[in-house]
């Protein structure tokens, strides 16, 4: 049976906990993530595997899906021991207030994450027409076209390069803006 408090209509009276995102200094949300694990809070982290090549190895790491991200379920009471974490930098708001996530979101991102290898969150909305440089791989440093995207993790590129045009389909975490 529900409380009584529960019935109020303020959602600051209720002792359910909800999901929220917090904002993180760059590069430290696994670090975050421990600290606030630490002191009791539930925390999910999403990460994904890469294979990253540095000039003498490659390796498999796993990075943080959203950048900068780490999600918490807490009830409102905890919102300041939240903010006080170190690495902590704000609660994602929208309108002013902390941003709810609903569970179901949450969920949902569990279940995509378990069930594929190749999820990629792109910061940057492309479009066709819009001119890209090569951040990775054999042609890293070339410049593009975009010429079409396919779905949100490809796009075929239209390079220019020795008097012919060259369409590569490439990953689209391989290249930025310029």
């Amino acid at each position: 049976m529900p409380s009584a408090l529960c019935l109020l209509p303020s959602y600051y009276l209720c002792p359910m906990p909800s999901w929220y995102a917090i904002y993180t200094k760059p590069r430290s949300e696994k670090k975050t993530q421990l600290l606030l694990d630490r002191i009791g809070i539930e925390t999910y982290l999403p990460l994904v595997r890469k294979l990253k090549q540095w000039s003498d190895r490659k390796k498999w790491i796993e990075e943080p899906l959203i950048r900068s991200y780490v999600f918490v379920n807490i009830e409102l009471k905890q919102y300041l021991q939240v903010i006080e974490t170190p690495g902590v930098v704000r609660f994602v708001t929208f309108s002013g207030k902390a941003a709810e996530i609903p569970d179901s979101q949450i969920k949902s991102l569990k279940i995509l994450l378990a069930n594929t290898n190749e999820l990629e969150v792109l910061e940057e909305h492309l479009s066709p027409g819009e001119k890209v440089q090569i951040i990775s791989g054999s042609m890293n440093g070339l410049i593009g076209e975009i010429i079409t995207l396919q779905g949100s993790k490809r796009l075929i590129l239209r390079i220019d390069h020795l008097g012919y045009t060259i369409k590569v389909n490439i990953p689209a975490g391989a290249i930025k803006r310029i």
